[in-house]
């Protein structure tokens, strides 16, 4: 059995599966429609679940915060991103909900806040990215309200921590980590980086993924520390001084191997190796 907890509009309610304490958000087209709280059903109407899980808030106290129409744009958002990408992990609604909500109220303000991460995010989730500006259009025809590039920088990173199954948090501070180190390496060669190029993304994917890799305890599986530091000295020091950055910033240790890996991106992306 289910018992409706709360009647969001005619599109969606809140409920909770007695069998297993289990709290829902269902979207869809009339599914709250004459529906009242309290009310017991043997079957959910036709829709999508969202299924909640905080260990700290209940989802009636969550969602008594924000503006239905925010829930239900959140959810055509995912159920967008996921027909584009693939599964999303649902628990990412009302995150992504308040954050919209919060936007849109910044935005009919003219208070929006700057994405300093924006073409960082952008490069690095470009999936993710183009399917948040999708979502800034089914918003805009859902509420009036227009978000600008940084506001869909931020919902990207929502849309990668579905994704990715993880924090919206650990994605934004991979985009930062991802700034810090294209910035280094600038820096450290004086030379500006081909934005956009097939050395850049390559560069920048490789970097996430070493993230990633250190986060799990994981390194990767080529070994071209020797090869790298011979061939590339100039490279391989600077490979080094961004790993101790990334492993100050991070409180981790880094493989060694990744020293060789990173040196042979930053010479293919700065030292004109061919990128076929």
């Amino acid at each position: 059995m289910y018992r409706v907890i709360k009647v969001l509009n005619n599109n969606g309610i809140l409920v909770l599966d007695d069998a297993n304490g289990q709290e829902q958000i269902l979207l869809g087209n009339g599914v709250g429609f004459g529906h009242r709280m309290g009310e017991r059903m043997a079957e959910l109407p036709k829709g999508r679940r969202y299924e909640l899980v905080s260990e700290k808030t209940s989802a009636l106290t969550c969602v008594n915060g924000i503006d239905p129409i925010y829930i239900e744009a959140a959810g055509k958002i995912i159920e967008m991103a996921e027909a584009a990408m693939g599964p999303l992990q649902h628990d990412i609604l009302i995150p992504m909900a308040d954050h919209i909500a919060m936007a849109a109220a910044r935005a009919r303000e003219k208070k929006e806040i700057p994405n300093p991460f924006q073409h960082d995010i952008a490069a690095l989730f470009g999936d993710e990215y183009e399917a948040a500006r999708k979502g800034c259009e089914i918003l805009k025809k859902m509420t009036g309200t227009v978000l600008g590039e940084d506001e869909a920088g931020f919902i990207a990173l929502h849309i990668h921590a579905g994704l990715a199954q993880e924090n919206v948090a650990d994605s934004l501070e991979t985009a930062r980590l991802v700034g810090v180190c294209m910035t280094m390496i600038e820096e450290g060669t004086g030379k500006k980086l081909p934005y956009g190029s097939l050395g850049y993304n390559r560069l920048m994917s490789h970097v996430r993924y070493m993230l990633a890799r250190a986060r799990k305890g994981e390194c990767t599986d080529l070994d071209l520390e020797a090869y790298a530091k011979e061939q590339f000295p100039f490279e391989y020091a600077l490979a080094e001084q961004i790993l101790k950055k990334l492993e100050q910033e991070l409180r981790l240790v880094l493989a060694k191997e990744e020293t060789g890996f990173l040196a042979i991106h930053i010479r293919r992306v700065t030292g004109g190796e061919s990128e076929t």
